[in-house]
């Protein structure tokens, strides 16, 4: 059976409290966490348990929400993908994506990112995405430039962590940029 949220290598799905293992996983390795956000304190395994418990019971605020992703072929969650900064008055969200050493380079990523935009701008009405990468991140540019979003800026020196400050590349996607290069579903 086929859903909105499942693609040909993704379901895009609630957090269930079982998922504090994967993201314990996920943790673990320092460049990983680095890519996306900051290096943090290592957690307690109790730490991670109630944090997947609270997620898996929280209601969406607004049109902010995390989902995991989970791959079809073993069903277990290989990474995560939410929205933040819905602005329905401007038409327009940011989203953050981060997918498991261990799973990188599959396709996940770039089919999570299509079915969520495809909801966002497809059934909610927005008119265009945002997206924060660190210009490190070779990976994530690639796969931004990849999906359609546009280079809109730089923000220079504008994070800091392993010792020196860092830039952070900003990306934009309208909905017709979106549809241009991806469907928006059918009925």
């Amino acid at each position: 059976m086929s859903t909105y949220w499942t693609g040909k290598r993704v379901r895009l799905r609630g957090i269930e409290p079982e998922d504090w293992q994967a993201s314990m996983r996920f943790d673990g390795h320092a460049q990983h966490q680095r890519s996306g956000d900051v290096l943090h304190p290592p957690r307690s395994a109790e730490s991670y348990r109630v944090r997947a418990a609270e997620q898996a019971v929280a209601n969406p605020v607004g049109d902010c929400f995390r989902l995991a992703i989970e791959a079809l072929d073993g069903g277990e969650p290989v990474g995560g993908i939410s929205t933040h900064e819905a602005d329905p008055r401007a038409g327009r969200f940011a989203y953050g994506i981060g997918v498991g050493a261990d799973h990188q380079r599959r396709g996940y990523a770039s089919e999570a990112v299509v079915l969520l935009l495809r909801f966002m701008f497809g059934e909610r009405r927005y008119h265009k995405c945002e997206a924060s990468v660190y210009a490190f991140n070779d990976a994530s540019l690639a796969l931004h430039r990849s999906l359609g979003f546009v280079e809109e800026g730089r923000l220079r020196d504008h994070e800091f962590f392993a010792g020196r400050h860092h830039d952070v590349v900003r990306f934009g996607m309208t909905a017709p940029e979106f549809a241009e290069r991806h469907s928006l579903g059918e009925l």
